[in-house]
């Protein structure tokens, strides 16, 4: 059966995004049909808008979405109708020296579900006929969705979707660099650079982890109010060079330091920033063409680590239950980090206000 629903379209690289009626056909094998009940604004579909991740147009967006199973295919047997699901934009082969070492986000064969289900061929349609990409195997910022059974965990039907849906992407990124990358220690001091939707959940993921100092850096002061209200200690507005007040504030710098905008100034600002020993964190997707530089010999003689976490270095099936039951613990800020619901006419505005940096998280809802 192939079902109408209405979806946001990227077309053609910076500009705005169309909102669309497209046709999305029913599972083949190993597929699973999703009827959508949110989906996060993500500044990973912006940066499929501006170009910075490079993927073909025309794409339907979307890659931060929980909704409720429709219709499964042939040889899915670990979903059902009515089962509530998250969408993972990970890829998991579960056969590779990474995959098999448990680090999924590392996986070999992440590139063949870029933009359609793992089979290979288009599963949308636009009114014309033209076939469509779907963004990282999901395209779930629209009604529908038709995609890989390996991209959906399923979920406890009791947690709102439009919280859920946080944790396909922002949060578990957020949260995840703390827990599995950096494995934050109880009583060490954070710096977190940049405080949208993941760095605030970086913030919260530290304050979880026990971190007795949490700083937070931001251009603009309503993203340290908020910040302030995810759990960081101190704030600092950022103006100029931050690295001697955070090494007057901890006592010779941070242990840790997050970055969470996608720069490699400021990933170089973060190295530099941190103790003898410490150790900076690069969450943010810079463009290709960017790069960061550091002091070669402070490598040895401060043995300073600069490393990256990809989406939290996370294990889909593991750590999204995580996330859930720190939530429904009430230890982790989903319903908070919704600044505003939009429906899918709005989706314009949702990415305008995303690159206005009015949200801490904007979510379509369905």
């Amino acid at each position: 059966m192939v079902r109408q629903a209405k979806a946001a379209l990227c077309r053609e690289h910076n500009k705005p995004v169309t909102v669309e009626q497209i046709a999305v056909d029913a599972p083949k094998r190993g597929e699973v049909t999703v009827k959508l009940g949110a989906c996060g604004v993500c500044h990973s579909d912006l940066s499929a808008i501006n170009g910075t991740i490079a993927l073909p147009l025309p794409l339907v967006l979307g890659h931060e979405g929980a909704g409720v199973v429709e219709q499964v295919g042939e040889g899915v047997s670990e979903l059902a109708p009515g089962d509530h699901v998250i969408f993972s934009f990970i890829y998991m082969c579960g056969k590779c020296r990474f995959c098999v070492a448990g680090r999924p986000v590392l996986c070999l064969e992440q590139g063949k579900a870029l933009t359609t289900p793992l089979e290979g061929t288009p599963r949308v349609r636009d009114a014309k006929g033209t076939p469509l990409g779907i963004f990282s195997g999901c395209g779930s910022m629209a009604e529908y969705a038709t995609v890989s059974a390996e991209n959906l965990i399923k979920i406890d039907p009791k947690i709102p979707l439009d919280c859920a849906a946080l944790v396909g992407c922002g949060v578990t990124t957020g949260v995840g660099a703390v827990f599995n990358t950096a494995k934050v220690e109880p009583g060490s001091s954070v710096a977190v650079f940049g405080c949208g939707g993941v760095g605030l959940s970086v913030i919260q993921g530290a304050l979880i982890a026990g971190a007795r100092r949490i700083i937070a850096i931001d251009t603009l002061a309503p993203k340290l109010e908020m910040a302030k209200k995810f759990g960081a200690t101190d704030t600092i507005l950022y103006k100029e060079d931050p690295v001697k007040e955070l090494k007057k504030l901890t006592g010779g710098g941070p242990d840790y330091a997050f970055e969470c905008v996608g720069s490699g100034e400021l990933a170089a600002t973060a190295y530099r920033a941190i103790r003898r020993g410490g150790l900076a964190v690069v969450v943010g997707v810079a463009k290709p063409s960017d790069s960061t530089s550091v002091r070669t010999m402070t490598l040895p003689f401060e043995e300073k680590t600069l490393t990256g976490s990809y989406f939290g270095s996370c294990v889909p099936r593991v750590d999204f239950p995580r996330m859930l039951s720190l939530y429904m613990a009430g230890r982790l800020k989903l319903e908070e980090l919704i600044t505003r619901r939009y429906s899918i006419a709005e989706a314009p505005q949702a990415f305008a206000d995303l690159q206005a940096g009015k949200n801490a998280r904007g979510v379509i809802v369905f």
